[in-house]
């Protein structure tokens, strides 16, 4: 039988979210029925409520860093029982049948994955809604395992922001020895300084403001770079062999191109526009440097970032905040007033729903 949830959603764009009961699918045999303790606030869930993107189907439940415990499976489940504690992250499907999917990198699927909210479901076609609810079903194969130790409040984050920067510092080799900066000291750079240093990389990070010079220091960075002081800049020019972009909005690679040594390589994870002011030729052609990106990650993946901060007892650092502040936390967001992530107590929806 479909499941009576509690959530907190967006009816539309002008609108706050308030609360709102929904039935949550009926499990299927490969489904993982979760009740959910925490869930992650990333700016995406704001983009959606506010349909900034063009394409929220309201009402619209967001949250996709989820982290809960299991309350049942279904018959063909093999790796989860009653009781674990799991997380999910911005997937719940895919094709499962492409090459990207068979590699392990749902993330690409050729015929696109199934966003954890804000996407039709793959089998009856009903919008997916998110982690901003008490309850949720989702398939085995995108479900992760909470390893043992780690934090689970901070674990949240890492879902999203977590495998966003470890997958693109995986991917392009970053290891012991590179010199790698991270521009933007938010949500996703915080956690690039954290992943690149624990991976033994020597960490610059690259902030429009002297007010963070001393957060950075203090989440990990080796150096900081002002990079709006233009000798601060050229005293770097050729140094770096990779750079991690966090900043969500246009802005211009090409000072950044410069600070990067032959090879090297610029790595966009925030900025989804066009690119402007257009990138130099110049800049790549004659010192072969690369402009790159890099979407979340697959399943594998997201398992291995949560192992690997368990490991080496990274965190993200989080406010934590109740449901019914969660139009506050938007405008806070909006506004830069947090470090670095809001992370929901899902007991305050418990509590409310009781009352």
């Amino acid at each position: 039988m479909p499941t009576q949830t509690h959530s907190y959603a967006a009816h539309s764009a002008d609108k706050p979210l308030e609360h709102w009961q929904f039935e949550r699918r009926d499990p299927r045999a490969d489904d993982v029925s979760i009740e959910i303790l925490y869930c992650g606030v990333c700016h995406s869930d704001l983009h959606f409520a506010k349909n900034d993107w063009g394409f929220t189907e309201f009402p619209v439940v967001p949250g996709h860093e989820i982290v809960g415990r299991v309350t049942a499976v279904g018959s063909e489940v093999k790796n989860y029982a009653e009781g674990d504690l799991v997380g999910v992250g911005c997937m719940v499907d895919s094709c499962r049948e492409c090459e990207a999917c068979n590699d392990g990198l749902e993330q690409y699927c050729l015929n696109g994955f199934t966003m954890t909210y804000g996407s039709p479901d793959r089998h009856d076609g009903t919008m997916t809604q998110g982690g901003y609810s008490n309850f949720v079903v989702v398939s085995e194969r995108f479900v992760v395992k909470m390893p043992d130790g780690i934090d689970l409040k901070s674990a949240a984050p890492l879902l999203c922001a977590g495998i966003t920067t470890y997958s693109p510092l995986k991917h392009y080799g970053v290891k012991a020895g590179h010199k790698v900066g991270v521009i933007g000291m938010g949500g996703l750079g915080h956690m690039g300084v954290k992943l690149a240093q624990a991976m033994g990389a020597e960490v610059t990070l690259f902030t429009r403001s002297q007010s963070k010079v001393e957060e950075a220091k203090s989440n990990g960075a080796d150096h900081v770079v002002v990079s709006t002081d233009e000798d601060q800049m050229a005293a770097v020019a050729e140094t770096f062999d990779f750079m991690l972009d966090t900043v969500p909005v246009a802005h211009d690679l090409n000072p950044y191109l410069n600070c990067l040594r032959y090879d090297g390589t610029h790595i966009l994870v925030g900025v989804m526009d066009p690119i402007e002011p257009p990138v130099t030729g110049m800049n790549l052609i004659f010192k072969r440097r690369v402009v790159g990106g890099s979407l979340i990650g697959g399943m594998p993946e997201t398992q291995e970032v949560l192992d690997f901060c368990a490991e080496k007892g990274i965190k993200c650092d989080v406010e934590m905040i109740n449901i019914d502040t969660i139009n506050d936390a938007f405008e806070r967001m909006k506004a830069g007033d947090v470090r670095y992530r809001f992370v929901i107590d899902m007991e305050s929806l418990k509590n409310q729903a009781a009352a």
